[in-house]
């Protein structure tokens, strides 16, 4: 049967739309039922506990409606979702063991730099699963943990097991049951009470196949008193057909720990970006969201952080791009749950030819969350006449000793800012991105060198001859 083709504006996104030939082990036929799932558990040869929760999961998707609250999910038919593709590649930790056109493509996007110049360590995955996981060896010797989630569910299972998807239950939502049942590959994380790992980690989720689904799940837990900043990347090329994602992300911040999350999504303008992340934070720890979202043609993404301990604290700080045919909702929740806890929002969108940029935030403080503190930001920057841009920030206070504020700015680039950096002698357009790049400056400022570059460059690649 043919697959249904979608319209796809071309657009040129240099090195990340270079396709690798769909070369593969084993692929799931297309579509979701419960023999798909037994294959998938199958191959990967999986406890009888883990198959069960498969199978589960698959009864609650299948029991809950598609959401009808956002954007347009009607163009999305699991029927044409391959949901398991297995490379033909085993999982190595040497980039010189990867088959040659995997490690190609991971060298394109500068993977093997970055982990030689700024990285404690580096996962790699290629559609559906892990093909290379690597960690510094005086981190090892720490007692830090950080190795493909395949290997966890194997070597840590009694971990995996008390935290996969607790955070996050099937029940959550229908592509989080859809996450339950058929996910595959992503990370583990564990860093033990006291270590600081100053240098960053980074998973990298590359989908090169057209018309599948990529499922990862990433599982950190950082103990008392440690602190990990982690880094997330994706990517995919762009098809006529839809692809999914659907990943899920549970993140613990013990007492007195932090934890910096940073990604930079960079999907394909043909793929549905329906991913899940949540933090639970305790006594005094730190959760640090670092959000660049770009390229999908729907996103639903809306970072969660539970304040649990008393003084636990939360910062987000997003950025979101949306051009033609693109509807990107994204945002941030914070649940105020114990007392004298303190959140920050800094969400900015922008919009060009006749994109829908869409901030969705939730702040709400429990009756026991008194003392707490929490503020929002939310700034757009229209570029056209053609594009929108929308605000529906929720805050629900269920007690008065609380200091709440929230600040929203929509507008277009000033004619004066323009004009005055012509009078300089700069050209038109390269004003127009340079005020585009001040806007966003506040999160780049955030990464690592050279993920700032990535960011600025992401920001180039959309503002190319779009701008006027």
């Amino acid at each position: 049967m043919e697959r249904q083709r979608s319209y796809i504006e071309d657009i040129d996104r240099e090195i990340y739309d270079i396709k690798d030939e769909f070369t593969y082990s084993y692929k799931s036929d297309h579509g979701l039922s419960k023999d798909i799932i037994l294959e998938i558990s199958r191959e990967k040869d999986e406890p009888k506990w883990m198959t069960d929760f498969r199978l589960r999961s698959l009864e609650i998707y299948n029991s809950m409606p598609i959401p009808t609250w956002g954007p347009d999910l009607t163009g999305l038919d699991m029927d044409d979702i391959r949901t398991y593709i297995k490379p033909d590649a085993e999982m190595e930790h040497s980039w010189d063991d990867v088959p040659g056109y995997i490690k190609d493509t991971f060298e394109r996007l500068g993977l093997p730099q970055a982990e030689r110049k700024s990285l404690a360590g580096m996962g790699a995955q290629y559609d559906s699963e892990v093909v290379y996981h690597n960690i510094r060896q005086e981190l090892v010797e720490q007692g830090v943990v950080y190795m493909d989630i395949e290997t966890a569910l194997v070597e840590y299972e009694d971990i995996m097991r008390e935290y996969f998807m607790k955070l996050i239950p099937p029940e959550d939502h229908k592509f989080a049951a859809l996450h339950g049942a058929v996910w595959s590959g992503g990370s583990f994380v564990y860093v033990p009470e006291g270590t600081d790992v100053d240098i960053p980690l980074q998973s990298y989720f590359r989908l090169n196949a057209p018309g599948a689904g990529q499922f990862e799940h990433t599982l950190i837990i950082v103990e008392k008193g440690a602190k990990l900043h982690f880094i997330e990347g994706c990517s995919a090329p762009q098809y006529k057909v839809n692809n999914l994602h659907a990943g899920c992300v549970e993140l613990f911040i013990k007492e007195d720990a932090s934890l910096r999350y940073s990604t930079i999504e960079n999907w394909s303008r043909n793929m549905y970006n329906l991913n899940s992340k949540r933090a639970l934070v305790e006594k005094n720890g730190t959760i640090e969201w670092i959000s660049g979202s770009f390229g999908s043609k729907v996103s639903m993404l809306y970072p969660m952080s539970i304040l649990n301990g008393e003084g636990a604290r939360s910062e987000f700080t997003g950025i979101t791009f949306a051009s033609t045919g693109q509807y990107l909702d994204t945002g941030a929740k914070v649940l105020h749950a114990a007392p004298h806890t303190t959140s920050t929002v800094n969400s900015k969108s922008i919009s060009k030819n006749g994109g829908h940029a869409y901030y969705r935030g939730l702040i709400k403080v429990l009756p026991e969350a008194y003392g707490s503190k929490s503020t929002v930001d939310c700034e757009s920057l229209i570029l056209d006449n053609e594009s929108v841009s929308d605000a529906l920030p929720i805050i629900d206070l269920r007690n008065d000793d609380i200091d709440i504020g929230h600040e929203a700015k929509v507008g277009r680039i000033s004619e004066e800012a323009i004009f005055y950096l012509m009078s300089r002698g700069i050209d038109e357009e390269e004003a127009k991105a340079m005020i585009v790049r001040g806007f966003v400056e506040p999160i780049t400022k955030e990464l690592p060198l050279e993920y700032a570059v990535e960011l600025n460059n992401l920001i180039n690649i959309e503002l190319e001859g779009s701008i006027g």
